[in-house]
């Protein structure tokens, strides 16, 4: 332990800590603007500069490291009159539309800017200006926004191991692109929009569909549908200033239908239907010699990115839809047909964590018999600010159950929304299908928690099973380059795009580096998701009466030809760049 004094505060430290780090553990702030742990930690900003005893420059706390007997001062005359000088540059060259802004009121510029006082920039000048980029269906680009942190690069090139943005460019002219300035939609861009997460301002925002789901709700002649996913009631309340993790389901179904939505379904449901047809194909594989290691395809971003990076290996990836566009087929078809629904007026809306589930949406794959299986994807973000626009206050509203019947889901399709959760609810009704009895130990613990690459092996029916679950690209690739080279033990795979699953997707709610370095979000929200299948009276997929009806109905059985029809799909090599 070093001992040292901070703002007259004597502390201890472990060694090698930053200052940053060791004034936050004893509750001292320090405004950082660059700065995400572990991501990006370079010092670039120089926001963070603090005051060392014995040092003829101001230190950069978020790389200086603590020695024994440093004295600090974090607010000194020199410290406070460096910070306005750097805030006052940044803004000079920021296009300061704030009140029209996508982050107005949760950006950390405009935080620093408020917090600092800068009610005028003293060193207005000559400004850069930047086409911007919304070709892509997911994700709008707007250097006019940028402050070149590179927290995006960092999270595209650590994080991810993509490397899709970059800053080119030097001096005045220095900014975040592309290769040769291309759009998102262009280049290596899986889409998945940690990049925007990782965003301190409104340089990076996904592409708005609320005012295409307004006008769809304001027609007389339309039936708007919306389901959710399970990682938004998780979320979603986040918006309202309730706590991170809080379980807003019936309140949200509350708010969906006080907007206009005729009827609010559950995407759990659908994760059911992935479930009950994904175990039957891994099984199928595992009897009749088909390509293994199976890989769940329910992530878009990781499936892009794996048409674009691993098109030699698709043939291991599942043929099952993701839930929501599942879902929006059986719609549009059974649900239609039973309650005797005319399915041309029907407008599917999935509210998604997730902005690469708008570009998977459009895919033209993902239609059936002429009609979308889901017509518009709003992230979390994009629900709170149409509950917002309509004047409701969510914390505020009574709870209601999802509609019947497509509202009835078990615990399984619930963890969906975190890593691991596919893999667990695939595993629980393979097992009993394998096994041909209702087995009670369903909890596989190996493969939940926070670990990038979790694996186990499964004893079930006399069979060895080795599975594994992967969350975030770059560990996803070392899973695909085993598999490439011949390597792989595996014999079932999950992979997600965005580190932590679903829970943390590029469509949630946006946290500051401040609230990411203090909470673990990820933990908050993942518990939230298990605590509502530990809760739920069914907790197998196969299990659920929906299942049971649907397939007695219409699907037949698990892998029929109609089940194929609906429920299944088919995946194309990918240009790595898509440039003229």
């Amino acid at each position: 332990m070093v001992n040292l004094t901070i703002d007259g505060k004597q502390i201890q430290a472990e060694e090698n800590t930053t200052i940053l780090q060791a004034a936050l553990d004893n509750g001292i702030d320090i405004p950082t603007l660059c700065f995400l742990k572990d991501i990006n930690e370079v010092g670039d900003c120089r926001m963070c500069v603090v005051e060392v005893e014995g040092m003829r420059n101001l230190a950069t706390s978020c790389i200086q490291k603590v020695s024994e007997g440093m004295v600090v001062k974090t607010h000194s005359p020199a410290v406070t009159q460096s910070r306005r000088l750097t805030l006052d540059l940044i803004l000079s060259n920021h296009h300061r539309d704030c009140l029209t802004c996508s982050r107005n009121g949760n950006c950390e510029l405009q935080d620093l800017a408020a917090k600092f006082k800068i009610d005028k920039v003293q060193y207005e000048g000559t400004k850069t200006y930047h086409k911007v980029d919304d070709k892509s269906p997911s994700i709008v680009r707007d250097f006019n926004k940028c402050i070149l942190c590179r927290r995006c690069v960092a999270t595209c090139k650590n994080v991810q191991n993509i490397g899709a943005i970059d800053c080119t460019q030097r001096g005045f002219d220095s900014c975040i692109s592309t290769t040769y300035d291309n759009s998102l939609n262009d280049v290596d861009c899986t889409l998945c929009g940690q990049c925007i997460e990782a965003c301190p301002t409104g340089a990076l925002k996904e592409k708005d569909s609320t005012k295409d789901v307004w006008k769809a709700l304001n027609d007389e002649n339309k039936i708007v549908i919306a389901q959710t996913a399970p990682a938004v009631r998780v979320a979603l309340g986040e918006e309202f200033g309730m706590p991170i993790g809080t379980n807003v389901a019936g309140k949200m179904v509350t708010a969906l239908k006080a907007i206009g939505f005729d009827k609010v379904f559950d995407t759990n449901t659908g994760a059911d239907l992935t479930i009950m047809e994904e175990a039957n194909e891994f099984i199928e594989r595992v009897q009749n010699g088909g390509t293994l290691p199976m890989i769940t395809s329910c992530s878009p971003g990781w499936v892009r990115f794996a048409e674009k990076n691993f098109p030699d290996c698709l043939e291991h990836l599942s043929s099952c839809k993701s839930p929501h566009t599942m879902f929006g087929a059986i719609i549009k078809s059974y649900y239609a047909q039973k309650f005797n629904v005319d399915r041309e007026k029907i407008v599917t809306v999935s509210v998604m964590p997730c902005v690469a589930k708008k570009y998977e949406a459009q895919r033209e794959e993902m239609e059936v018999d002429g009609l979308r299986d889901v017509d518009y994807v709003i992230t979390t973000r994009e629900a709170a600010t149409m509950i917002k626009e309509a004047n409701i206050d969510l914390s505020k509203m009574e709870d209601s159950q999802f509609d019947a019947p497509m509202g009835e889901a078990s615990g399984a399709g619930a963890i969906f929304g975190t890593t691991g959760g596919v893999m667990e609810a695939a595993l629980r009704t393979a097992a009993d299908t394998l096994e041909g009895k209702d087995l009670k130990e369903i909890e596989y613990n190996e493969i939940r928690g926070e670990k990038g690459i979790k694996e186990a092996t499964i004893e079930v029916a006399g069979k060895t099973i080795n599975v594994c679950v992967a969350s975030g690209l770059s560990n996803a690739r070392k899973i695909l380059e085993e598999i490439r080279e011949g390597k792989s033990k595996y014999h079932f795979v999950e992979i997600m795009a965005c580190p932590g699953g679903c829970v943390m997707g590029g469509g949630q709610p946006i946290k500051s580096a401040k609230v990411r370095l203090t909470t673990n979000v990820a933990k908050l929200r993942r518990d939230a998701i298990y605590s509502i299948d530990e809760k739920s009276t069914i907790r197998k997929s196969h299990q659920n009466p929906v299942m049971v009806e649907l397939y007695k109905e219409f699907l037949e059985k698990p892998g029929s030809e109609v089940a194929h029809k609906y429920l299944h799909t088919h995946y194309n090599k990918q240009e790595l760049y898509n440039i003229d």
